[in-house]
């Protein structure tokens, strides 16, 4: 059987789902839904949860419980509010993982935050931090608003891939404005039908996942909506058979929609009355 392969700048994957580390009662739970997701990236925020606030390594971080050899590791800027905050944390985890030899060196989940309450992204700095990273050899994975043309911006100053989101982070609201999403996809893969386009933030269940796929999106990346389920390994499994079905009806071609009903059946040859 043929796989479903894509690629993210100089990666390729079969999964189409990324999962995030945080929030977890604790790491053998987290091991065990990473497993139950078939995820094959794993997103660590680097600065929060290995480097000490010496800079040095944390003792019994979470890459001590990463199978290193089945995860691919994209470290994130999470939690930073400004450009330079950003990039400084970017580089703070290539190096790090260069140190340990990881390929997830390469690359960056780049989000640059407005304000705590909202947690939405800041479409300037976000830019801003995009192009120094792009100078600086890193392929970033642009976390962003789901405004097309900010969207198409970030695509035109380097951006690897660009990650709409499909509503704020944890909100567990899932697609809010799935029409944005499309005029993304269109923006984005107007010219290059292979241009990685990875839903983020806010996914709840898996229904919202199938959405995402459904719409087109080459993945989805999700934290909250496993850790903070009531059961997070039951829930990991479920994400990722609404990953599977929804990328399964995209390739399928769903049926238009009507305004009136379509029989089933042809009408010719029906008994009627006479």
């Amino acid at each position: 059987m043929h796989k479903d392969q894509y690629r993210v700048g100089s990666f390729e994957f079969t999964s189409r789902m990324f999962v995030g580390t945080g929030k977890y009662a604790n790491y053998d739970l987290m091991v065990s839904a990473l497993a139950a997701s078939e995820c094959e990236v794993v997103t660590v925020a680097v600065r929060r949860d290995i480097l000490d606030a010496d800079g040095g390594t944390k003792k019994d971080n979470i890459l001590d419980h990463l199978d290193l050899s089945r995860y691919t590791i994209l470290p994130n800027t999470a939690g930073c509010f400004t450009a330079k905050d950003a990039i400084r944390s970017a580089r703070l985890s290539r190096e790090l993982l260069e140190g340990l030899d990881n390929p997830g060196a390469k690359w960056v989940k780049l989000e640059v935050l407005a304000d705590k309450r909202t947690l939405l992204p800041d479409p300037i700095g976000t830019l801003e931090a995009t192009k120094t990273l792009v100078e600086d050899g890193l392929e970033v994975l642009a976390y962003t608003s789901d405004d097309p043309i900010v969207a198409k911006k970030l695509k035109d100053a380097g951006a690897t891939s660009v990650m709409p989101l499909g509503s704020p982070i944890g909100s567990g609201q899932g697609i809010l404005n799935p029409n944005n999403i499309r005029i993304c996809l269109e923006y984005l893969k107007g010219d290059d039908p292979n241009y990685p386009v990875i839903v983020d933030a806010g996914v709840g269940t898996a229904s919202d996942v199938t959405i995402a796929m459904e719409l087109g999106a080459d993945g989805v990346l999700l934290n909250t909506g496993i850790a903070a389920a009531q059961n997070p390994v039951q829930m990991a499994r479920a994400m990722a058979c609404g990953v599977q079905a929804g990328r399964l009806a995209y390739l399928s071609g769903r049926i238009p929609k009507k305004l009136y009903a379509t029989a089933s059946s042809p009408w010719e040859g029906t008994i009627v009355n006479s």
